[in-house]
C-alpha cells in the first residue's frame, strides 16, 4: 500500500532580520535619516558613509532532514519542546507554507486545526462560517448542509450561530472550527495544540471524536504537549527537536524517551533564567527551590510518600500587576495533572511592584504518591484578565522513594495518587449479616 504522506529530506529556512545599532531611534533620529537618504539619492552621500544602521540577515532552519512516511488510518503523535518545528510542519502539510527544501506527496484531502480561526472570516456568523470553511475543505454545498447540524451539536455554539465570529471566544472559535474539520470527512486531520484552549470536557470530546475518526480509517497527526492525550489517542509518536526527528517509534517508547530528558532537570534548586516558557512577561519566575521535608518538618534529600513538600519561588516584576495568580502543578511521567495549587484557590492574590521582587512558599501537605517520577510546572496569571503572564511547563522534577509502607500497600493503589482516609465494618468482624 502507498503511504497517504510521504516526505523525504524536508526542511524550512527562515531569515531573520536584525537591526544594528538602536533598534528604535528618537523621532529627531528618524527625520535626520530621511533627510540623508534623500541626499544619498542625488548621489551625494551613502547611508553607510554617514554612520546609518542597517539590517544584517540571520539564516534559520526551522525544519532540517524531515524524512517521514505516514500509512492511512494511522495516528502519529508529534512531541517537542516549544519551537521545535511541529507546527511549522502542519503547516507545510497544510499547505499553508512552501518547503524550502525536500519533497512532500500527499494522497488525499487534508482538513487542519492549527491556530485559533484559521480559515474563519470575522465579519461572517457562525453559519456562515461552516459552509466558508467547508468549501476551503474542498466540500459541496450540498454534503455540508447534510453534516450542519451535527456540526452545530458537537460544537455548542447554537445559540450563537448567527453571531459574527469576531464576537467569540477563544473557546468558541475552537469548538465550531474542529467540529467542521472533523465532521467533514477528511482523509487526513491535522491537529495542534490548539485545542488546549478549550475546557477538559471539549477536550475529552474532541479526543473521543478524533478516535471515531481513526476508527473509520482515516489519518491523524496530533501536535500535543499533553503525553497523557496522546498516548491515549496514537499509535505512533516522533520526538522533534531543533527541527530534527530526534526519535521516532511506539507512543509508550517516544514519550518515555521524552519525558527522561525533563528528569535530569536539577531537583533541589533551578535557575530558571534558560526555561523554556511562554506567557507576556510582565513578571517572570526567577528561582525555585524544592525541599522534601522529614516528619519532624527537617530537610530530607529525598521525598518519601506521605510527608510534606515545601516548594519556595521568587518572581521579579518588571511592571506593576494587581490580583496575580501563582500556581504549582504536579505532572506524572505521561503529562496528566495530579496536583494544581495557587494563591487563587484560598482567596489569596498578589500586588507586584515593578523592580520588585516577591517570594511565594508552598507547602503540600501528606503527599501520598506513588513512588517514581514526577514534573513541576509553574504559572502566573491574572485570572481576572485571562492573561498567562509567565508560564514554564516543565520546570525540575521530583523523584519520590519507596518506603516500606508504600511498598507493600503499591499494588492494591494502582492509581498515581493516594489520600488518607477512614473506614468503619459492621459487623466488626467483617461478615455480612443474613438478609430476610
Amino acid at each position: 500500500m502507498e503511504p497517504i504522506i510521504r516526505i523525504d529530506d524536508l526542511g524550512k529556512k527562515y531569515l531573520i532580520r536584525h537591526q544594528r545599532g538602536n533598534r528604535y531611534p528618537t523621532l529627531r533620529e528618524t527625520i535626520s535619516n530621511r533627510a540623508r537618504r534623500m541626499v544619498s539619492r542625488h548621489g551625494r552621500r551613502s547611508a553607510h558613509a554617514i554612520g546609518e544602521t542597517s539590517p544584517t540577515r540571520e539564516e534559520f532552519w526551522a525544519l532540517q532532514g524531515i524524512t517521514l512516511s505516514v500509512n492511512a488510518g494511522d495516528k502519529l503523535g508529534i512531541i517537542g519542546r516549544n519551537g521545535a518545528g511541529k507546527t511549522t510542519l502542519l503547516k507545510i502539510l497544510s499547505r499553508i507554507t512552501e518547503p524550502s527544501t525536500g519533497r512532500v506527496e500527499i494522497r488525499g484531502r487534508v482538513a487542519s486545526l492549527l491556530e485559533v480561526g484559521t480559515g474563519f472570516h470575522p465579519e461572517l456568523t457562525g453559519r456562515e462560517n461552516i459552509f466558508l470553511n467547508g468549501a476551503i475543505l474542498g466540500m459541496g454545498r450540498a454534503e455540508i448542509k447534510r453534516k450542519f447540524a451535527e456540526i452545530v451539536f458537537f460544537s455548542e455554539v447554537e445559540n450563537f450561530l448567527d453571531t459574527p465570529v469576531k464576537h467569540y471566544s477563544s473557546g468558541m472559535y475552537v469548538r465550531l472550527a474542529f467540529a467542521v474539520a472533523a465532521h467533514l470527512e477528511p482523509e487526513i486531520l491535522l491537529v495542534d495544540e490548539v485545542l488546549a484552549v478549550g475546557d477538559a470536557a471539549f477536550q475529552k470530546k474532541c479526543l473521543g471524536k478524533m478516535a471515531d475518526v481513526s476508527r473509520q480509517g482515516r489519518t491523524i497527526l496530533f501536535v500535543s504537549h499533553n503525553l497523557s492525550a496522546v498516548s491515549s489517542l496514537c499509535d505512533r509518536c516522533l520526538l522533534i527537536d531543533e527541527g530534527k526527528i530526534v526519535r521516532q517509534g511506539t507512543t509508550a517508547e517516544v514519550t518515555s524517551f521524552y519525558q527522561s530528558s525533563f528528569y535530569a532537570l536539577a531537583e533541589n534548586s533551578t535557575d530558571l533564567s534558560a526555561m523554556e516558557r511562554y506567557g507576556t512577561g510582565r513578571a517572570r519566575f526567577t528561582s525555585i527551590k524544592v525541599s522534601p521535608l522529614n516528619a519532624d518538618n527537617s530537610s530530607s534529600p529525598c521525598f518519601v510518600p506521605g510527608n510534606d513538600l515545601k516548594i519556595e519561588l521568587a518572581i521579579s516584576a518588571h511592571a506593576d500587576i494587581q490580583e496575580a495568580n501563582v500556581a504549582v502543578i504536579m505532572y506524572d511521567a505521561m503529562g496528566s495533572r495530579l496536583v494544581d495549587v495557587s494563591t487563587g484557590l484560598q482567596g489569596s492574590y498578589l500586588d507586584l511592584k515593578r523592580g520588585q521582587q516577591t517570594k511565594v512558599e508552598f507547602r503540600l501537605h501528606d503527599l501520598l504518591l506513588r513512588p517514581g517520577h514526577y514534573l513541576l510546572g509553574l504559572w502566573l496569571g491574572q485570572a481576572a484578565f485571562s492573561e498567562d503572564i509567565d508560564g514554564i511547563t516543565y520546570v525540575t522534577s521530583l523523584a519520590v522513594e519507596a518506603d516500606v509502607k508504600s511498598s507493600r500497600h503499591s499494588a492494591l493503589f494502582p492509581g498515581p495518587y493516594q489520600c488518607r482516609f477512614s473506614q468503619k465494618i459492621h459487623p466488626p468482624s467483617g461478615i455480612e449479616v443474613n438478609k430476610k
